[in-house]
């Protein structure tokens, strides 16, 4: 599969996507929304890759939509574009293999959106962040759906509604990101954070990603139920059995993903 939009290498068993429009600070055009779409499927589906990196090429992370394709759309089709850009969402919480975002320089709009789709986040010391389209009149209305879930409702419409961007220290207390390291280190940092991933159970962490999503959209009581059965078939897999034996043993264990 050929991409135009991105660029597609393997390190060890980390699969690193790069957003490359950096003439365009890799913001969004519907090319870029369908090709990383179509890389993260690629990507999922590879056996060899067991942790999924997306990083940008240039200056910035993502700078949002690429506001060249903003005019001259009917209702219909307004809805389709950003349907189109939120698309993203959906693939990543839907991947067996979790994401890391490894973000510099901006993460806007759209760009803040993937960070926070991601599953995880390694940011750059002065990143800057935002959910910036109030300021052309418009609303991030999807970056924010993420973040939603963990943030109080003052914070959130802040966000939403005043426009400004929060540096990479503010987004970390936030837990927003999960760390803040200086821009020589964040491949480093990024790396070591995915080895720390490859590391477990390839079967703990595909059920884990998946229970977490599925999770959310259950009421509390049925989340416990859903915990119960998933917990359950952890306990007769060969992976717990072999994670179990090798606590006893003393020795590191041997991941079968089974």
């Amino acid at each position: 599969m050929e991409f135009n939009t991105i660029t597609i290498e393997q390190k060890d068993q980390a699969g690193v996507i790069t957003l490359n429009r950096p003439e365009k600070m890799n913001t969004f055009s519907g090319q870029l929304a369908r090709d990383l779409n179509d890389g993260l499927r690629l990507l999922d589906q590879n056996n060899r890759v067991r942790v999924i990196i997306v990083k940008g090429a240039g200056r910035a992370f993502s700078a949002g939509i690429d506001i060249a394709e903003f005019s001259g759309k009917t209702t219909t089709e307004y809805q389709e574009w950003i349907s189109l850009m939120d698309e993203m969402h959906f693939t990543i919480a839907s991947l067996a293999k979790p994401v890391i975002a490894m973000a510099h320089g901006f993460a806007v709009a759209n760009g803040a959106g993937l960070v926070f789709a991601a599953d995880f986040a390694i940011v750059a010391e002065g990143t800057k962040i935002g959910t910036t389209a109030i300021n052309v009149g418009l609303l991030c209305t999807g970056p924010i759906i993420p973040i939603s879930y963990g943030l109080g409702k003052k914070k959130i419409l802040e966000l939403l509604l005043s426009g400004d961007m929060i540096d990479a220290i503010e987004a970390e207390r936030l837990g927003l990101v999960n760390k803040v390291v200086p821009l020589d280190d964040l491949e480093a940092e990024t790396m070591a954070f995915a080895q720390k991933l490859i590391r477990k159970s390839p079967l703990a962490i595909k059920i884990g990603k998946q229970f977490y999503y599925q999770m959310m959209a259950m009421p509390f009581t049925q989340r416990f139920t859903y915990s119960s059965e998933v917990f359950a078939r952890l306990c007769t897999s060969e992976d717990a059995k072999e994670g179990v034996a090798a606590f006893i043993e003393n020795r590191q264990p041997v991941w079968r993903g089974m």
